[in-house]
């Protein structure tokens, strides 16, 4: 798996969740540590990721130990010990973690953890663990709506190699199996962009095409 993108992920909560979202991030070539309390959890995940730790996600000493503060992005994966989710996702934005994204059951637990810090809340039932895990992999997709049968509309920011050359010139369609359907330029919107057209540094294109060939488009570099 390329690593051009290669990030270091902590998944806290190993429940159905948390275990498939540690393996594709690791799967996606990502260092990935793995956290539950549940020493079981942690041995069934131990062999699939970079690291796996058991201990106390709300003990700040047990999160330092571990240099938590450290990774990219923490994600709070704790679904049935709401007070356990509040008090870890409370202790890593004290502790200064750049990126929390934490799970919820409710939109009122949404709401709670909003309002406690979190970058990012999720319901596992609009947001599967292997989307989340494809999302995070692709920081430059923007948004992505799945059309189902893995393709998909997505809007993203132009991979930098391909700045100052004609649509023509990048043979998109061709090369990496995508349509440029419309590009974003500041006022300027171009629908359905000709072929002379000349990309420009952060155009913002909407595309249409297999998940993984957009993912593998926004790796370019």
């Amino acid at each position: 798996m390329p690593r051009e993108n290669h990030q270091e992920f902590a998944v806290i909560g190993l429940g159905r969740f948390g275990t498939n979202l540690a393996i594709a991030l690791e799967e996606h070539g990502h260092t990935v540590m793995a956290i539950d309390l549940n020493s079981r959890l942690v041995q069934n995940v131990v062999d699939m990721v970079t690291h796996a730790a058991t201990l106390d996600s709300t003990d700040e000493n047990a999160l330092q130990a571990i240099d938590i503060s450290a990774f990219d992005t923490v994600i709070v994966a704790i679904g049935n010990d709401f007070e356990a989710n509040i008090l870890t996702t409370t202790t890593l934005k004290n502790m200064g973690v750049r990126r929390v994204i934490c799970k919820a059951q409710t939109s009122r637990q949404c709401d709670i953890l909003t309002r406690l810090g979190a970058d990012r809340v999720i319901q596992p039932e609009q947001n599967s663990a292997l989307r989340l895990a494809e999302e995070l992999s692709t920081p430059d997709i923007i948004e992505r709506f799945n059309l189902g049968g893995h393709y998909s509309v997505a809007e993203i920011i132009l991979p930098a190699c391909l700045a100052w050359q004609t649509l023509a010139q990048t043979d998109i369609q061709n090369k990496h199996h995508i349509t440029i359907m419309l590009i974003n330029r500041g006022d300027e919107v171009h629908i359905a962009p000709k072929a002379d057209i000349v990309l420009q540094e952060e155009d913002l294109l909407i595309v249409f095409g297999q998940n993984q060939h957009i993912t593998h488009f926004t790796r370019l570099s």
